[in-house]
């Protein structure tokens, strides 16, 4: 038996394994931790006989992690987060923070949310910047990575260590021209139109479909594009039919007509979510306090420009 045991773990190592595994590169692990190529690998040999795996092996020029290697990388980030919360001392006060929070979200939730948050922050927190990416279809990695501190997202991905919130709810409604045509008076209306509609990568069918789909029925899509933004100009001048968030009619589509769909539909949720490495962790968890807070107003805002622009 190896005289080395767990009791010779440290920050150092947890840090090591975390940053081979996002570089995909021992050289590029160096560079990040600020240490050399030799002293990574000493420090990789140490750590695979405390664990017993190879954590990493060779694949043509590069190498790749081992599944117990990527297992173990989910309990050191957990770990480096708690140590860093156990060197924390103080009352936590927004106003020293100095960060960057990313925050991954589709256009959507993206602008009705994120700029009376950073409005929000920047009011509370001078040295807190936000860093806005694409969620797509958000997936567990993601989190686990840290790739982002929060995801906002309708659709939660699944893990034991993926906690989320509700933060509202919307309905689906039918956008169109009405200088081209007019709402659809029947489903036989709305399934004869030609569609125009949102598809994130992995590809994921809209809750509307998979209804649609369980009573043999099926909409005719014409044109797909990858975010929202893209919608207008495709429904603009056409005949086409966009069924989208009713919320976009303060905001995107507040220059089409809309109408509610001819059949029930599922609504759609929103929510925040999380690693559960962050759950005790005072400064995010004022972030999602801060995100909480500018719900309400946000969907007020929307509410009012929609009745504006109605009446």
């Amino acid at each position: 038996m190896s005289e080395i045991d767990y009791s010779h773990l440290d920050g150092r190592l947890l840090q090591l394994l975390v940053a081979v595994i996002e570089e995909g590169s021992i050289t590029r692990a160096a560079e990040r931790l600020g240490v050399t190529q030799s002293a990574v690998s000493h420090l990789l040999g140490k750590l695979r006989l405390i664990v017993g795996d190879p954590l990493f092996v060779k694949s043509g020029r590069g190498i790749v992690a081992t599944a117990r290697a990527e297992a173990l990388a989910v309990h050191a980030r957990a770990l480096l987060e708690e140590m860093r919360r156990f060197a924390s001392s103080g009352e936590f006060d927004p106003a020293q923070l100095r960060t960057t929070f990313t925050i991954a979200a589709n256009d959507f939730q993206r602008d009705l949310l994120l700029p009376p948050l950073l409005a929000r922050l920047r009011a509370r927190a001078p040295g807190v910047a936000l860093r806005v990416i694409p969620s797509d279809v958000p997936n567990a990695d993601m989190l686990r990575e840290d790739r982002c501190q929060l995801v906002i997202s309708p659709r939660p991905p699944d893990g034991n260590d993926i906690l989320h919130r509700r933060l509202f709810e919307d309905g689906y409604r039918i956008f169109f021209d009405p200088a081209r045509r007019e709402a659809p008076r029947s489903i036989d209306d709305y399934l004869a139109a030609g569609h125009v509609t949102v598809v994130y990568e992995p590809r994921r069918a809209l809750d509307i479909d998979q209804v649609l789909a369980a009573r043999g029925l099926a909409r005719r899509f014409v044109a797909t594009v990858p975010g929202f933004a893209g919608i207008p100009a495709f429904v603009r001048g056409t005949d086409l039919l966009a069924t989208l968030p009713g919320l976009l009619r303060a905001t995107l589509m507040r220059d089409f007509d809309s109408c509610e769909l001819p059949m029930r539909s599922p609504t759609l949720p929103m929510y925040m979510i999380w690693h559960l490495r962050h759950r005790h962790d005072p400064a995010h968890g004022w972030l999602r306090a801060e995100l909480e807070a500018v719900v309400g107003p946000a969907l007020a805002a929307a509410a009012n420009v929609s009745a504006v622009a109605q009446s």
